[in-house]
Formats: C-alpha cells, sequence, structure tokens
C-alpha cells in the first residue's frame, strides 16, 4: 500500500505541474518583457553635464532629470521605458518597441531650454515664463499653416518685451531689427546674425513685432508640420531640462533584426535543451527521465521569477537561460553518478541512493557558489546587456539549486522507496557484470574506458601542452592583436538586414551618396542578405537619422545603429579587467575557507588559463571582440571554477578516507583515483553545456554567434584544465611539501547533506 501511495504521489506532482505550466505558461511568456534587440528600438547611454558654471551634478539632479525624461516618454505613448542613472553622471536610456526612433531620440535629447531674444541676441524672455503645459499643436487662421500655440504668465511682461522690440532700430543690420527670435537650446556663441540668412537656420521662429502686444497668447510659426509642431508643443510642455546631456554611446536595433533574432534564439533554444532531455534519458536510464522532469520544472520557475522580478529578456538572456539548463544538468550528472559508483560498489538500490545524494551535496553547493560569485561580479561590473545576462544566470543558478537538489531527489526517493527497482540496476544504467561484491573488499582503482589508466603520470606532457598553448597565444596577441568591435575602439556600426543578397558595392555607393565612407564593409549571413559597415568616426544624430531615411526610402531596410565613444570603450576594458581580478580574489577566499589555500591558487590559475585561451582563439581567427565576449568570458570564469572545484572535492573526500599521506606517490595515487571517477561527470556535464551553447552558435542569431563561440571555446578549455591541469598543479606544489613532513587531512569537517 505505501509503494502504491508514493507512486500516486509521484505522479499527482507531476500532473500538478504539468497542468500549471500548460495552463499559465502562455500568459507568462507574453507578459515577459522584451529587450530591444528582441523586438527593435534603441538605447543610448548620456553623459550629464551641468547648464551653467554653478550648477553641480548631484543625484538630486539626476533623479529630477530621470523624472522629465520619463514625462517625455509617456508623451510618445510608451510604458515600458527603461532610464536609470549610472554611476555618479550618467543616465541610461533604453525604448524597446519604438516606431519612430529618429523622434523618440529628439525629444530626449532636446533640453528644451526656450528663450524669447530679440536681435542682438538679448534673452527677453525664458521658459520660466511659459504657463505649464499650454503649448499645443494649432493652425494659422490666416494661412492655416500648422503652428504652435502657447500662453505666456504675465501679459504686462509680454507688452514690455514687444514695446522694446517694437523700437528697436539699427540701420546698419542687413534684416528686420523688430523681431522676437525664439530658441531652442540657444548656446554660447549662437547668434541670429549668422542663421538668419541659413535654409534651415538654429533658431525655431523669428516673427516681426509691428504693435504693442498686452497678451499672453503666443503664436510659433516657422516650417512646420504637424508632426513637428505637435513635437515641439510636447517639448515645451515636459519642460527644459535642468542639465545638458551628451551621447557617448547609443545603439538601434530595427524591428525586422529584433524578430528574426528572437525567432532564430527561442528555436535554438528549443533544439539545445531537447537534445540535452534526450541526452539525459539515454545515459542515466529512469534517474534521466526524472532529471527531465525537473529541468522542465526548472525552466518554468526560471521564467516566473524573472516575471515576478519585472526583468527585461535579451539575447544573452536567452543565452543565459539555456546555459543555465546545461549547468542545472550537472548537478543531476554529479548525483546520478555518485549512485551509480555506489550501485558499482555492490550496494542495493536504497543505499546507493542514500550514499549518493548525501555525497554530492558538497560538491554541488561549492560548485554553484562559486559560480554564483562568479556571475555577482558580472552584474556589479556589467553594462545593461551584460547586467541581463548576469541576472538571469544568478537567477539560474538558485533556481537549478533548488529543483535539482531537491526536487529530484524528492521525485527519485518516491520511487526507490517503492522497491521496484529492487535487483534492476539497468534502470539506472549499470551492467550486472560491474557489480562487485560488497562482502568482498575491492582494492582495485578505477577504470576509465574499462581501462585502468594513470593520467598523473603525464602531467608533464599536459603542463607542456598548456605552455605551448599560452606561448602561441601571447605570440599571437602580440603579432596580430585582437579584433576589437567599436565597443572597444569608438566609432560607428551599421548593420543592414534585406530578404535578399546584398551586394558590397550598392552599400558602398549608398553611403558614398550620403557623404560616409566606411572603414570595412562585410557581408554575411547564408545568402549575403546581412551587410555590416563599420566607420571609424561618431556618426552624429542627424547623419544617423539620414542614413535609416535613406535605407527605409531606397531599399525598404531599418538600419541597426551603434554608436561609441572613446571613453565608454576605454570603460569597458577597465571594468572587464577590474571582474576578473575581484572575482578571482573572492574565489581564492572561498575556496580556501571551503578548501585549503593550495587548492585556491592552482584553481585561479586554471581559469585564468582558459580565460586567456579563449581570448587568444579570438586573436588567431581575428573574430570581432565586443562587449557580450567579455560577458562569455566571465562566464567561462565561473564555469571553470565549477568544474575544477568538482574535481577538487573529491580529491579532498578521498584525501579524508586515506587521513594521512605519507609520500608523493601516495599523493599522485590518489589524485590519479579522484580524476578517473570524475572524468565521465565532467565529459558528460560539458557535453550537455555544449549541446546549448552550439545550438545556439549553429542555430541561433548572428548577433550572439561570437558570443556562443567564445562560450564553447571556453567550455573546451575548462574541462581540459579541471582534468589534466588545475589537480596537477596542485599535485606538484603539494606534493613538494609532502616529501618534507606527512600531512593530516581529517581536520576540517564535511557539509553532510539532508535526507530525503
Amino acid at each position: 500500500m505505501k509503494s502504491r501511495g508514493r507512486i500516486v504521489a509521484f505522479f499527482l506532482i507531476v500532473l500538478v505541474f504539468a497542468g500549471l505550466i500548460g495552463s499559465t505558461v502562455t500568459g507568462i511568456t507574453k507578459d515577459i518583457k522584451l529587450g530591444l534587440d528582441l523586438q527593435g528600438g534603441f538605447e543610448v547611454l548620456y553623459e550629464v553635464e551641468p547648464v551653467d558654471k554653478d550648477q553641480q551634478v548631484d543625484r538630486r539632479l539626476l533623479e529630477s532629470t530621470v523624472e522629465m525624461l520619463n514625462d517625455r516618454v509617456n508623451r510618445l505613448g510608451i510604458s515600458e521605458a527603461s532610464i536609470d542613472i549610472e554611476g555618479e553622471d550618467r543616465i541610461r536610456v533604453q525604448l524597446a518597441g519604438v516606431e519612430d526612433q529618429s523622434e523618440a531620440r529628439d525629444l530626449l535629447s532636446t533640453t528644451a531650454q526656450l528663450s524669447f531674444r530679440d536681435v542682438n541676441d538679448k534673452e527677453l524672455l525664458d521658459g520660466t515664463d511659459v504657463k505649464e503645459g499650454s503649448a499645443k499643436q494649432d493652425f494659422d487662421p490666416n494661412s492655416n499653416q500648422p503652428i504652435v500655440s502657447l500662453q505666456l504668465k504675465d501679459a504686462k511682461k509680454f507688452g514690455d518685451v514687444t514695446s522694446q522690440i517694437k523700437d528697436m532700430e539699427n540701420p546698419d543690420t542687413p534684416y528686420d531689427d523688430n523681431l522676437l527670435v525664439i530658441w531652442m537650446d540657444y548656446k554660447e556663441g549662437d547668434s541670429y546674425a549668422a542663421e538668419y540668412s541659413k535654409e534651415d537656420p538654429k533658431f525655431v521662429s523669428a516673427p516681426r513685432v509691428s504693435k504693442i502686444l498686452n497678451t499672453t497668447n503666443v503664436m510659433i510659426s516657422g516650417n512646420f508640420t504637424v508632426e513637428s509642431a505637435k513635437q515641439l508643443a510636447d517639448i515645451i510642455n515636459s519642460g527644459s531640462l535642468p542639465v545638458h546631456m551628451s551621447e557617448i554611446y547609443s545603439t538601434s536595433v530595427g524591428a525586422q533584426f529584433g524578430e528574426q533574432a528572437l525567432d532564430k534564439t527561442v528555436f535554438a533554444g528549443f533544439v539545445g535543451v531537447g537534445i540535452i532531455f534526450l541526452f539525459m534519458i539515454a545515459v542515466y536510464r529512469f534517474p534521466g527521465f526524472i532529471a527531465v522532469i525537473n529541468l522542465s520544472i526548472y525552466i518554468y520557475l526560471i521564467l516566473v521569477v524573472f516575471e515576478l522580478m519585472h526583468g527585461v529578456l535579451t539575447l544573452p538572456g536567452i543565452a543565459a537561460l539555456i546555459l543555465g539548463v546545461g549547468m542545472a544538468v550537472d548537478a543531476n550528472v554529479i548525483t546520478f553518478e555518485r549512485i551509480k559508483e555506489e550501485l558499482r560498489a555492490g550496494k542495493s538500490i536504497m543505499a546507493s541512493f542514500k550514499a549518493g545524494t548525501k555525497n554530492s551535496l558538497s560538491t554541488i553547493l561549492d560548485a554553484n557558489i562559486t559560480t554564483l560569485l562568479a556571475a555577482s561580479v558580472l552584474f556589479i561590473f556589467g553594462t545593461s546587456s551584460v547586467k541581463g545576462f548576469a541576472t538571469m544566470l544568478i537567477v539560474s543558478i538558485l533556481v537549478s539549486f533548488l529543483t535539482a537538489v531537491f526536487g529530484t531527489r524528492l521525485l527519485l526517493s518516491l520511487w526507490v522507496k517503492t522497491k521496484l527497482f529492487k535487483n534492476r540496476p539497468g534502470w539506472f544504467a549499470v551492467k550486472r557484470e560491474d557489480i562487485k561484491d560488497i562482502a568482498v573488499k575491492n582494492t582495485e582503482e578505477p577504470k576509465m574506458f574499462n581501462r585502468q589508466i594513470n593520467v598523473v603520470q603525464h602531467r608533464k606532457k599536459f603542463f607542456i601542452i598548456s605552455i605551448f598553448m599560452v606561448v602561441i597565444g601571447i605570440a599571437s596577441l602580440f603579432l596580430f592583436k585582437l579584433n576589437p568591435g567599436i565597443d572597444f575602439t569608438s566609432g560607428s556600426r551599421i548593420e543592414l538586414l534585406a530578404e535578399e543578397t546584398i551586394a558590397k558595392e550598392d552599400v558602398q555607393t549608398g553611403f558614398e551618396e550620403l557623404g560616409i565612407e566606411a572603414k570595412s564593409i562585410v557581408s554575411s549571413g547564408e545568402n549575403g542578405e546581412i551587410a555590416v559597415a563599420r566607420f571609424d568616426k561618431v556618426l552624429s544624430e542627424d547623419k544617423i537619422a539620414e542614413i535609416k531615411d535613406y535605407y527605409i526610402d531606397q531599399y525598404n531596410i531599418e538600419p541597426s545603429v551603434s554608436v561609441v565613444s572613446p571613453i565608454v570603450g576605454q570603460e569597458l576594458v577597465k571594468n572587464a579587467a577590474y571582474a576578473v581580478a575581484i572575482a578571482s580574489v573572492i574565489m581564492i577566499i572561498y575556496v580556501t575557507i571551503r578548501f585549503e589555500f593550495f587548492f585556491a591558487i592552482t584553481a585561479i590559475i586554471a581559469l585564468l588559463h582558459d580565460a586567456f585561451f579563449t581570448v587568444a582563439i579570438f586573436s588567431i581567427t581575428q573574430i570581432e571582440f565586443d562587449v557580450t565576449i567579455v560577458a562569455a568570458i566571465l562566464t567561462i570564469v565561473g564555469y571553470s571554477i565549477n568544474d575544477t572545484i568538482v574535481t577538487f572535492d573529491r580529491i579532498r573526500e578521498n584525501l579524508r578516507k586515506k587521513k594521512k599521506v605519507k609520500s608523493f606517490k601516495e599523493l599522485a595515487v590518489i589524485v590519479n583515483r579522484s580524476l578517473v571517477q570524475t572524468f565521465v561527470r565532467s565529459i558528460n556535464t560539458s557535453i550537455t553545456t555544449l549541446i546549448a551553447v552550439l545550438a545556439f552558435l549553429f542555430l541561433g542569431a548572428q548577433s550572439i554567434g561570437g558570443f556562443a563561440i567564445a562560450l564553447a571555446v571556453g567550455l573546451i578549455a575548462g574541462t581540459y584544465s579541471s582534468l589534466f591541469l588545475a589537480a596537477q598543479l596542485w599535485l606538484v606544489w603539494r606534493g613538494k611539501m609532502i616529501k618534507k613532513k606527512p600531512v593530516d587531512f581529517t581536520k576540517k569537517k564535511r557539509v553532510e547533506g539532508p535526507q530525503v
């Protein structure tokens, strides 16, 4: 009866989650906000400067500026804008799904310092004299042309101003002196004299004053369309910004780019996760099936938590979600491999389950905490898209720990306790012929591929291989350097996406007509339907608008444009270096506390080896190195330490069983045994994570290709270093001390796991 009750409980749990997921997942995915890289839009980073010399840019001033920017954005009808303060003098604006990016950009960047001046540029009235919210788009009663009408606060003051202008007279000027010149964002050095004869002057309007006007009603006429008049009215109503804002970084993504990126990335995610599910079932049989159920619950919970956090899902965020699936598999693989070990040792299914889940907990805990530390550093030092990736990675790690440690164990325990699997080790992927007699003490060393292999005796070969790869990497970086994207060099990048092949010559001709010259133009995509042009200089807002209008008119293509100033690129490099350095220090402290200092140092050497090798590959291949690659490298730092910790945990466990190690030879045997025992786990974890990454590389959006390459290279390097480098370095270093004096490894207590 108890067995039947446990089976019923299992199916009830599964059916409840299946019903919950089936009935709510569509609504949850619809409610999740998409980043501009998945639906189009633009992002701008502004540097805030004071309006006058006496003004100080502080937190209060930045907050009031953000409030006014939000008001302006609301007038565009955008309800999900993201406007955040960064550092001491910056504001980042992200507007996803904006149809008219030029209008939005103008509305944001215009300081809106309204002033009324005479022809000698003397200020007579300013924005404070205008009644709040009074500006509106209207029509001139005489010509029926679009105008902007507004109301002033003081009719008498306006009467004095018009009286003064009416009587102005200077015979030496070639223009009429009786003009009220209306300026928007007048700057020192601007003048009516320099602008009046231009076809497109900087001032908004210059109506003639022939009589005294004691009124509060003012009409601003000019070469307006209905849309431009309405935009000016909106800007006036939103008030003048208390600061000047200069653009130091911007990127815009066309709607078709976002749609394609979303479709491809989601498809790649489904394929990657599907293959991982099949792999788990094929390799681990029934426990693999249980893992698939929990991984499905894990993905659902990730989406729920992210939606509750009001997070914005970006391409790197989706990558972090799928990468999290690969890492969530790791906890299951560690547990299942430990259960298989116990079964091969001759224990019963129940005893193997208890021992396997207990022994794997500290490994999973240490591996997850170290990766979490790396993700946290990534969040602190990352920019917007990198922050999004780090946020999703942190959530993934926390949720995967809960589902893998408690969810998998709970569901598996319900079946194990039924005793249906008694004498059926095949359901746990263990062959009967591999099971030893538990009554006979087994002194045989564990095997790899059914062979006893001494990995440790080849340590010098691995050291030589690593040194050789590092030397090649240094030589490549010295000779070829990296191929940095505009994130690091400053400049502009324009990307075009067409339904058919785009000829480089046509793109070049278009730029020549626009009066700009590209440093390079590269075609990509399956049929050359994507063209990417890079420019050494930072293109102005007006030029960007002109480029967009040109390609929309000529080819019905909305290009994606990125612009980065030199200061941003320098900070990206600096922040990345800080992130790696701080992550390394934090990990050294943690691993020293949990293990020992020698483990910590060799783990850091291994992760730096992996990060450097990834950078070296980008130098050798000359693939463009941009900010997403930095995110990938920092992720590799977390993954590398994760993989190394699993190996070190097994070494620690075997050392405690041995208690006291008297010679280098004894230590070498223990290290070799640990490497062989963790080999299958490391390979299987790497395969599952690589499946997800390769799905993105071959099936995902092109914009995430470099990111996927960096992760793939880093994963391979991380697996190599954890199995063949880190442990061997520790052996050589620690072995020298043991030669002088035997070491007792039984002093530290092990973290015991909860029983299911």
